[in-house]
């Protein structure tokens, strides 16, 4: 079959003023297969489903890290000025029944490791925390945590108690002599699924019980979610430089976690949100208070 380059060529050695009036009425066949084969081509291209073609659609590529705005278009807060506006939204509640609420915006990758500890404020949100020690309940380790805080401390008691869905705590604790008989009592199944397992990743296996429960008495636990970690830092009543201190114990401990990342993972601060209960959310400036601000005062209680 002759190609539409050939086609063409014998088109121009063929002129109007050579052929015959019988060549006229009889064209070359090679001509006639030629633009039939070029109109079968051009049908079949404009029309992928007959030609069994089909479309690519080119896929979006997977953003591997978390979106992040410019803050310097975004309108920034001292913190004096953002707990007023936050106070405004919490009237008529009471100092002790809302929080304040740190929200630290990270600029990392959405497959890398979180940031998860736990630390004691100098100014702790939450007192009343239940704490229960696993120990045997006539040792040294249990009176320990019983002066310290702990308000349940024992081996089989305690098992007991669980297996019967009587969990009375809020946090549990185990020395490191007890958790084979943790273990042997299938504790894993009832406590896991609360999130009250004791582990030694999670630093709840101890050693010293005087100093862990100590720790963890007003103590907070933060964890990174979607390149956010939150964490309640004070109540409704908290002075702005109570406020102050905490926020700054917390943005250290999170500093320190992340400089124990390997090398290889890029994770940083990008910008820290104070909300509360109530309230939307005021992106800090880091200044303590602006020209503007009221008396710190009347910031408290």
């Amino acid at each position: 079959m002759a190609s539409a380059k050939a086609c063409i060529l014998q088109l121009t050695r063929t002129s109007p003023a050579t052929l015959t009036r019988a060549q006229w009425r009889n064209p070359p066949s090679a001509i006639i297969h030629c633009f039939q084969r070029t109109a079968r081509q051009a049908s079949s291209s404009s029309n992928p489903q007959k030609s069994g073609k089909k479309d690519v659609v080119k896929k979006k590529k997977a953003k591997t890290s978390f979106t992040q705005y410019d803050l310097r278009d975004a309108e920034q807060f001292s913190l004096c000025d953002a707990m007023r506006y936050i106070r405004a939204f919490e009237v008529g509640r009471l100092p002790t029944s809302s929080k304040y609420e740190i929200h630290l915006k990270l600029r990392t990758a959405k497959n890398g490791p979180v940031v998860r500890n736990r630390l004691r404020l100098p100014h702790p949100v939450k007192t009343d925390l239940r704490i229960c020690v696993i120990c045997p309940p006539d040792s040294k380790h249990a009176a320990t945590a019983l002066k310290q805080g702990a308000v349940l401390v024992g081996e089989d008691e305690v098992f007991d108690a669980v297996k019967a869905g009587r969990i009375e705590f809020d946090r549990c604790l185990c020395h490191v002599d007890s958790l084979p008989k943790l273990n042997k009592a299938g504790m894993g199944r009832l406590l896991g699924p609360k999130g009250l397992m004791p582990s030694a990743k999670l630093g709840t296996v101890i050693r010293d019980t005087g100093a862990s429960v100590r720790e963890m008495v007003g103590g907070s636990e933060y964890r990174e979610r979607l390149g956010v970690i939150r964490m309640a830092v004070g109540q409704l009543g908290f002075s702005p430089e109570e406020m102050q201190k905490n926020i700054k114990t917390f943005i250290e401990f999170v500093k320190k976690d992340i400089a124990q990342l390997s090398d290889r993972i890029a994770k940083e601060i990008h910008e820290v949100v104070i909300s509360s209960t109530n309230s939307p959310g005021f992106s800090l400036n880091g200044d303590f208070r602006s020209p503007s601000s009221p008396p710190t005062r009347t910031l408290s209680g």
